[in-house]
């Protein structure tokens, strides 16, 4: 097992650490092929009735996937003229979207603890978990508009479950939610104080537990509740109204300039606006076209459809380019091409789109 991983098992419960805090718990190729292992296995062990998974230190759960890894993969192939970055970012993709559908198909109570920052890849791991807890100090958001990707690691799943059409919103401008946001959106179902953790997990190992799964999930559902509050009101609550008109856009370009007039009378979509602006015009397009596609998806086809999405955009120009700025050179000024969305073609998008298998060879043709 990678050192990037740690586990603990006690009277019934398989608590799983990533353990990786300098890097706020991100997600390296290694964590994900050992999280596959580890959640197999404890899913067909009879001593195990529930897992906790966690991440180390106290800022992050999980912060996002290892993009350097996949943005060097792509430098490397167009240096060297080979087909090595399609082939890496496959490999990555494919072994973590399994995971989350794993998690999202678990045959056993999973309860992620979703303290600090939630991000990205972490909340692959985390919005398919039956058992999702927030704190006063989780900060969720799927930012990937501002790096040339898409919300995926099933976004496209939870993202168009939420009410309101709040998930074309964060997914367009990567908006940072809290807690109470965050259950709002029924993102996450429980709610308690950063300090419980240690008692939760004391309580979950004092429990008789069942040979009956669904018993077992009413057990955990009873503990967490002993220590469940009530978050302070989200502040989407006043704005769900607006947003939920902005669903009759017909494109990204309109509701890009919804929410242009929308901010110019409230500061509060001042953020999103200028995260939307400053992102991949591209992307911008693919993520409303994606969203837009799955609406009616299967989970399966979910994931399908977002690993050949997110290979696509491996093989595009913007994805290297956002993880050059904002992770490696950090000058924070990316220079997309097309750079607006005017620019950025139907023609264009529709490459993004364009199938790289077909049902027969898919990666994840069996999930």
């Amino acid at each position: 097992m990678t050192q990037e991983l740690s586990t603990q098992i006690k009277n019934g419960v398989g608590v799983l650490t990533l353990d990786a805090p300098r890097s706020l718990n991100s997600l390296t190729l290694s964590m994900v092929e050992g999280l596959w292992d580890i959640l197999n296995q404890w899913q067909n062990d009879p001593q195990i009735s529930c897992v906790f998974l966690q991440g180390s230190g106290e800022k992050a759960f999980c912060a996002g996937g290892d993009v350097r890894r996949l943005y060097n993969a792509i430098i490397d192939d167009r240096n060297n003229g080979s087909n090595l970055a399609t082939e890496a970012c496959t490999d990555f993709f494919t072994k973590e979207y399994k995971v989350d559908h794993l998690i999202h198909r678990f045959k056993k109570p999973i309860i992620v603890w979703g303290d600090g920052v939630v991000m990205g890849g972490g909340i692959g791991l985390f919005a398919g978990a039956s058992d999702r807890i927030v704190t006063e100090k989780s900060k969720l958001a799927m930012p990937e508009v501002t790096i040339g990707l898409f919300p995926d690691v099933g976004g496209s799943w939870f993202l168009n479950k939420m009410p309101e059409g709040w998930g074309y919103y964060l997914a367009l401008t990567g908006a940072r939610l809290n807690g109470a946001d965050a259950i709002y959106l029924s993102l996450a179902n429980h709610y308690v104080p950063s300090t419980a953790k240690e008692d939760i997990l004391t309580s979950l190992q004092k429990i008789n537990w069942s040979g009956n799964t669904a018993q077992n999930r009413e057990l955990v559902k009873n503990t967490l509740a002993g220590f469940s509050t009530s978050p302070p009101t989200s502040d989407l609550h006043k704005f769900g109204s607006t947003v939920k008109q902005w669903r009759n856009a017909t494109s990204a370009t309109e509701y890009r300039d919804l929410v242009t007039k929308a901010a110019l009378n409230e500061e509060w979509f001042a953020g999103g606006l200028k995260t939307m602006n400053a992102g991949s015009p591209s992307s911008v397009k693919v993520i409303f076209e994606q969203l837009r596609r799955t609406a009616n998806y299967t989970l399966e086809e979910v994931f399908q459809s977002e690993l050949n999405l997110a290979v696509q955009c491996c093989r595009h120009p913007d994805f290297a380019e956002g993880v050059r700025a904002l992770l490696v050179d950090k000058d924070q000024n990316p220079k997309w091409n097309p750079s607006t969305l005017d620019e950025a073609s139907n023609e264009w998008i529709e490459g993004y789109f364009k199938p790289l298998w077909n049902k027969d060879n898919h990666p994840l043709k069996d999930l």
